[in-house]
């Protein structure tokens, strides 16, 4: 009898640890340092309540702004910013072990062959990371060795063009990806207007047929995503606040439709920045900057969208949102009111709803789930 009182016990008490487990989500916070943060914060979401908890910060890396982690979660790549005086070339790409803890081993480091490097992919293999550059219209590959550290650059495409905004004098790359389909990346220059299409096979960097698909001027494509049939790409606008959904059609990909992330009645200063598909990919996501708000979209049978509204971030500049993996929970990093508002996605409806939980971390802009 005590053996099976005893036995019930530890069974009762492995149910609740399991369970507390599950209800914490880990992630990892970038950061501006130029704006007072302090570098790459760790952090865990109660998904139960919503709350958040800053669990530690890791220092020594300036303006860790973009991360991303490699397939088997064993290691974590970030951009990283710096003055001239640091590094001419304008920054590095940098390299991580993640400890068992959550922690963050420093492996190496490399240039990023362009100033302002803003945004960071890696391969579905994992053997390879991209980064673009918006100051150097940039972007570059970096083989990985089997230790997660990165290898020199083995290839450097630099961007050339301009279009009709002021911003556009010159190109910006602002985001790189792999399809995870087909031996290619692309990669959104803001500065050009173009969805740039590279052929990318056993570390061979070439240009497709179709070298790039053309946005509308002065549009401004900052970041998209793959529609799960990765047929159709939705391109996110910064200068003009619009979605632009391009659509392959044999073995071109083209514009099919431009839909604005604003609401007709709005009149002020807006600035696109990111976006995400929610988990079933029903819905569609974009932030923008300047009305602070998230636009929210109903994706079509035909991969058309039809806007559904917006809704406000509590908070200032939303410069990056994720959802996490169960698919419950919205976290919006929002740059200048430094705080991270934490929604819930309403399974029916797809609007996010303010929880009414938020932390306060300075200069938070990119999250990355582990």
């Amino acid at each position: 009898m005590l053996r099976t009182i005893l036995f019930n016990c530890v069974l009762i008490l492995f149910g609740v640890t399991a369970g507390f487990a599950q209800q914490k989500q880990l992630f990892y916070v970038g950061t501006f340092t130029s704006e007072g943060a302090e570098g790459i914060n760790y952090c865990s979401l109660n998904t139960k309540t919503g709350d958040i908890e800053l669990l530690t910060t890791f220092k020594g890396i300036d303006n860790p702004s973009f991360l991303r982690l490699g397939p088997e979660k064993k290691f974590l790549y970030a951009v990283s910013r710096t003055t001239p005086e640091v590094e001419p070339s304008g920054g590095y790409v940098v390299a991580y072990k993640l400890e068992k803890s959550g922690g963050l081993h420093f492996l190496n480091k490399q240039i990023a062959n362009g100033g302002g490097p803003c945004h960071i992919d890696v391969s579905p293999n994992g053997k390879y990371v991209a980064i673009a550059t918006y100051g150097g219209g940039t972007t570059s590959i970096y083989p990985v060795d089997a230790d997660g550290s990165l290898e020199k650059a083995l290839a450097v495409v630099y961007n050339s063009g301009s279009s009709v905004h002021s911003n556009q004098t010159q190109p910006h790359a602002h985001s790189v990806k792999f399809s995870s389909t087909e031996p290619s990346i692309f990669s959104a220059d803001l500065g050009t207007d173009q969805l740039n299409i590279f052929h990318f096979e056993d570390g061979n960097l070439g240009r497709y047929e179709q070298e790039f698909v053309k946005l509308p001027a002065g549009s401004g494509p900052r970041h998209f995503v793959f529609h799960p049939t990765e047929n159709v790409i939705y391109v996110i606008n910064e200068l003009n606040s619009t979605i632009s959904t391009v659509r392959k059609t044999g073995e071109k990909w083209s514009v099919f439709q431009n839909i604005s992330t604003l609401p007709k009645d709005f009149a002020g200063e807006s600035y696109c920045a990111d976006i995400h598909f929610s988990k079933d990919g029903q819905y569609l996501y974009g932030s923008n900057r300047g009305h602070n708000s998230i636009a929210v979209f109903k994706v079509k049978v035909d991969q058309e969208l039809t806007f559904l509204g917006t809704v406000p971030v509590e908070g200032d500049w939303p410069r990056n949102f994720g959802i996490t993996p169960d698919g419950n929970w919205m976290l919006v990093a929002n740059q200048r009111s430094h705080n991270i508002t934490v929604f819930n996605l309403d399974e029916e409806t797809g609007m996010p709803r303010f929880s009414g939980k938020q932390i306060n971390l300075p200069a938070p802009v990119c999250i990355e789930f582990l």
